[in-house]
């Protein structure tokens, strides 16, 4: 199906294509609430697993996960399920992985919706040394997950325990109170762990959730999942051709209004009017977090719904 060879899909509903692809630490099942509200709707929904994530394969060169390699996944799923274009929708890395989707592929992808994380044109100088700049004595979390074989040796001897303290950190209802500790940083010696909450799941994570997505993390391993951060300057320099483009497609902005991935980025929202000068939509969700299609799953259908029958025929 792709150069990565299998790319697993969950299908829902008859109709115009939407293809919604995961973020990070996450898989198909983060759109488990839009599936079938979607194809309610009218619409073929259909949720990937990127590839090193769940049933989808993991290639072993780290380098076969540069974003131009997820565009021609997107792009080969949607020509497999028999189809020409597609609107796409993305949450967290997801919503990058979409954003450049649209901007490689035009011809293919006609719609993007970006969730949690805006969109900010290629620029500026090369990431790794923008991430080394940050935090002071502190280390900024993606720079520690680009150090190989570090964050996993972190998550993976209690990959549930890591990822229910991941999802309670970036959640509205768990997070740590303001002046604490910040979960997206490491202290000298330490572990991102050591800032997450302990012994509570946020209320849109049941037990069986965690279990879903512990069980294909404990069966994969993290690496396929953390290789994603450790192309971003590879990235850089493949999209060099696209410095500064915009994403002129129809588009669609929903954050968290206590999401750190929405809020420091606030510059880039401000720019929309020149980055996305197809956008429809910008919606901020007072008091909600990061795992903003499964902490407001009714709110965000709604909003999905309304912005996609808003498109063009």
């Amino acid at each position: 199906m792709s150069s990565a060879g299998r790319i697993h899909v969950v299908e829902q509903g008859n109709g115009p294509l939407v293809l919604l692809v995961h973020g990070f630490p996450e898989s198909w099942y983060s759109w488990r609430h839009q599936l079938p509200a979607l194809a309610a709707a009218g619409y073929r929904a259909v949720a990937v697993d990127v590839r090193g994530y769940g049933r989808s394969s993991k290639p072993a060169d780290v380098a076969a996960y540069r974003m131009l390699e997820l565009v021609e996944d997107n792009v080969a799923v949607v020509r497999a399920l028999g189809e020409r274009t597609a609107m796409i929708v993305g949450h967290d890395w997801g919503a990058t992985i979409a954003a450049d989707s649209a901007l490689v592929r035009p011809d293919v992808f006609r719609a993007a919706g970006l969730l949690s994380v805006p969109y900010a044109p290629r620029g500026g100088p090369r990431p790794s040394e923008v991430f080394a700049k940050m935090g002071g004595e502190e280390e900024f979390y993606v720079s520690y997950f680009q150090a190989p074989g570090r964050p996993e040796a972190e998550i993976e001897p209690d990959v549930r325990g890591w990822l229910a303290g991941f999802y309670a950190a970036l959640s509205a209802d768990t997070m740590p109170p303001q002046g604490a500790p910040d979960p997206h940083f490491v202290s000298p010696g330490g572990t991102l762990r050591d800032r997450f909450p302990a012994d509570r799941l946020p209320r849109w994570l049941s037990e069986d959730d965690l279990d879903v997505y512990a069980g294909e993390f404990e069966r994969t391993g993290m690496t396929g999942a953390l290789n994603r951060y450790r192309n971003m300057d590879r990235d850089w320099e493949d999209l060099a051709a696209f410095d500064g483009a915009p994403v002129t497609q129809p588009s669609l902005f929903i954050g968290g209004g206590l999401d750190a991935s929405t809020t420091w980025m606030a510059d880039a929202v401000e720019a929309y009017p020149a980055t996305l000068p197809g956008l429809l939509a910008t919606h901020l969700l007072d008091g909600c977090g990061h795992w903003i299609q499964q902490e407001r799953s009714e709110e965000v259908n709604e909003i999905l719904t309304g912005w996609l029958a808003s498109l063009p025929t």
